[in-house]
């Protein structure tokens, strides 16, 4: 069965807002407002909480370690979850693009490093999960990506096989991931980092949703 598994965050939704309102909000002091810019800094929010937490604490303060970071993470994960949706939107078309390739018999997943409890939710509040057969956070196993194996545990809860699958993100991340793996990896390039993503060299760049099922059917051989 060919299958398509799809990162979250930057790829199918623009959380970019949300995540940096509570990283900000985490990092705030007395009447101090957060460092991140909305804007500016929508990259490194798909790079994660930590990520975030890391470039703000440098903007603030040169003295920050691994254990500023490590204490300030459970706080993040509280705001974000407290407004997890509330900016936070569908790419342009990625709903669309998902009923075309599932009313053409492909099996779809998510793989993500988002908490696995808070993507099922996000999902739920965008009335996006039931096209998806699996979903796959970064506590659903011991590890994350990029390590291959939750990659690998999604195309089996979806029912695939990596000989007849790829990976669709956003990040150098996706692209370890997928070769970990052995599946062809395709980036967004309407994302934050733009033709930029092109310098991690991916199978192919994903320009707009409209044309996802054209590249899946040049990555995804048929079974």
């Amino acid at each position: 069965m060919r299958t398509v598994v799809f990162d979250l965050d930057g790829t199918l939704v623009d959380t970019s807002r949300d995540m940096i309102a509570a990283a900000n909000a985490s990092l705030a002091g007395a009447g101090r407002g957060g460092p991140l810019d909305p804007v500016s800094d929508a990259e490194t929010a798909f790079a994660g909480g930590r990520a975030m937490l890391r470039l703000g604490l440098s903007r603030m303060n040169g003295g920050w370690s691994e254990a500023d970071v490590d204490a300030r993470y459970p706080g993040f994960l509280r705001l974000y979850a407290d407004g997890l949706c509330r900016e936070s939107r569908l790419y342009p078309g990625a709903r669309e693009a998902v009923a075309t390739l599932g009313a053409a018999g492909y099996r779809l997943a998510i793989c993500t490093n988002k908490p696995a409890a808070l993507a099922e939710r996000l999902m739920r509040d965008l009335d996006f999960r039931d096209p998806f057969a699996v979903l796959v956070g970064a506590d659903t196993l011991p590890v994350r990506k990029p390590d291959p194996a939750p990659l690998l545990h999604a195309l089996a809860g979806a029912g695939g096989r990596a000989e007849a699958a790829m990976l669709l993100g956003d990040t150098i991340t996706d692209v370890r991931t997928a070769r970990a793996a052995g599946v062809p990896v395709a980036l967004v390039g309407f994302g934050p980092a733009g033709a930029g993503v092109a310098a991690f060299d991916p199978d192919a760049i994903l320009e707009d949703f409209s044309v996802l099922s054209e590249l899946v059917g040049r990555l995804v051989p048929v079974a």
